[in-house]
Formats: structure tokens, sequence, C-alpha cells
């Protein structure tokens, strides 16, 4: 049988009891005036807690809208001065000094991929054989003003498009300089841009100034000493190139390759190879038949200079992956 289930029931309120109460609360004018009064002083001062609470929140958003007005200011105002900079696809002005007590964005220096311990002794041994050399770098940090004082005596010349690492690197030696370029061509151009460079003459190896050069990747506003100098090594990283919409590095590239094939014998050494950008224009200008090394994301070809060909590659040897 299921358990019994016993029931409650409400205890009954006796008559006696319900007019003792009724008795006591009529009998006491006073405290029925108290009463009263504390509801009435309850209901006004809900609305005063209410208005109170509400202009605390409104001073407190003010407040928040007046700091991060006056935090964004100078950021703005450096976008719009650094827009104003260099203008052309690769205007560029050396950079001596930096504006004290500014903030500067350096997502791009951020993103920068440091160089293995192995990437950085394959630099080091190439300039070490070749010091004192003409090494000019596409491409600026820490690690390579290390190249610098490697080749001693020689010239360094470092071209970058991030404000922000010219500003945190300094050349400490008068053999070595930082000239700020600017690059506009986005990388999702690559394509386009080498389907330019096969069909047009006008990118072909040759003997004429790179200055006065008609092809689309040419750099021709350059300091005048990269078209002057004739470079024993040219290292290749940078612009950034690290997505669809980031300068890319096609242009460097071909240029690095025509420098090279205008002096001596020129090693030009490419960062990031694991990249498509990197791999398609270096298989295209600097060709596998001049691959002499590669360690971690660097290549490294040996371009022989003075050359009368009108091709960058031997036709077997040129690949696209």
């Amino acid at each position: 049988m299921p358990p019994e289930v016993s029931h409650f029931r409400a205890p009954q309120i006796t008559p006696s009891v319900q007019f003792s109460i009724t008795a006591a609360s009529g009998s006491s004018p006073k405290f029925g005036r108290a009463a009263r009064r504390m509801k009435f002083s309850g209901k006004t001062l809900l609305p005063v807690l209410i208005f109170i609470l509400s202009c605390l929140s409104i001073l407190r958003l003010l407040k928040i809208a007046i700091t991060t007005s006056h935090s964004t200011s100078p950021a703005s105002a450096l976008s719009s001065t650094l827009q104003q900079e260099c203008s052309s696809p690769s205007e560029c002005s050396e950079v001596t000094s930096n504006a004290p007590g500014v903030s500067r964005p350096h997502k791009s220096s951020a993103n920068a991929t440091l160089l293995t311990p192995k990437e950085f002794k394959l630099l080091s041994n190439l300039i070490t054989r070749k010091a004192p050399c003409n090494l000019l770098v596409f491409g600026l940090q820490s690690q390579y003003l290390n190249l610098s004082s490697i080749n001693a005596g020689g010239v360094t010349l470092f071209l970058e498009d991030d404000p922000y690492k010219i500003s945190e690197i300094k050349a400490d030696s008068n053999g070595t300089r930082i000239h700020k370029v600017k690059y506009q061509v986005p990388a999702k151009k690559a394509y386009s841009l080498l389907k330019h460079a096969r069909g047009n003459p006008a990118c072909a190896p040759s003997t004429s100034l790179l200055q006065q050069s008609t092809c689309k990747l040419a750099l021709r506003n350059l300091p005048k000493e990269v078209y002057q100098l004739k470079w024993d090594v040219v290292v290749v990283d940078g612009p950034i190139g690290d997505g669809p919409e980031a300068p890319g590095r096609m242009s460097t590239i071909y240029t690095a390759s025509m420098l090279a094939r205008v002096g001596r014998t020129t090693d030009v050494v490419v960062h990031d190879v694991n990249r498509t950008v990197e791999k398609w224009f270096s298989w295209e200008f600097l060709c596998e038949e001049n691959l002499v090394s590669a360690k971690g994301k660097f290549w490294n070809f040996r371009i022989p200079g003075q050359s009368n060909s009108t091709r960058f590659c031997s036709p077997e040897t040129v690949r696209i992956e």
C-alpha cells in the first residue's frame, strides 16, 4: 500500500485574536500617523534615489568619453602626418630623428618575423666573407644592425617603410644609413604584375637606367646612391607583405635582381620564401640556376654581373609552384 499522506490544515484564527488585533490598531492614533508618515517617506525617497543614481551614471559616461577623446587624438594626428609623407609609390627621405612623447603604431613591427639562429648565421657568414662590402637591405630590424657591425669599413644601407621601426632603431656608425621609403602596391596584385613583366619588354634585363624604366615593377625613386653603388650583397626582407592588402615584395625582388645584374657578382638573399609572392618572384627574376644555398626561410642567389642576356633565367629552369 502507498504510504499515507497527512493533510495539512491551516490553524484557525479565533475571533478573540482577530478582535484583539483590530482593537489594538484602532486604539493607537499615534501609531497610525507614524505608519502613514513612513509610507509617505518611502514613496518620496525612491524617486530621489533613482535621480541621484542617474546623475552619477551620466557623469561617469561623460568622464569616459572625455578621457577616450584625449587619448586617441595624438594617434590620429600622427596617422595624418605619416600619410602626407612620401606620397609617391617609392618616394623616400633619410630619417635622422623622431618626435618625442608620441605613441606610434607598430602593428607591422609586431608582425615582423625574427631571424632564426641558422638564418642569421647564413647572413653573417656571407657578410664576413665579403667585408668590407656594399650591403643593401630592403627592411630593417635590430638583428640586421649586427650585419653593419660585421661590415665595418663598408657601406650598409637600409630601406624601410615602417616609421615605428625607424624611430626605434638608430644607426650607430658613419657607414650605416637608414632611408624611409613608401610602398603602395599590395601583395594581392602580384599575379597581374607578373603577367605585366612577362609581356612587357621594358621589364627585361637591360643596361638602361633603372630610374628611367617604364616597367611597373621598377622602383625609380630610391636614394641616388642605391643606383650609383655596385652592391655586393642585397637582402630582401621588406616590405612586410604578410597579407593581401599589405605592401608586397614584388618590386623589391625585381629591383634587387636588376641592381645585381648591373655590377659585379652579387648575392641576393630573399627572406620568407615560404610565402607565395616571395617564391614566385624569386624563381622568376633570380632563377633556380643561381640558387647557391638555403637556410630556414632564406634563399641565397648568386647573380653574375655585366650580363648581356635579355632573359632573367634559362627557359628550362623557370618554375612557379
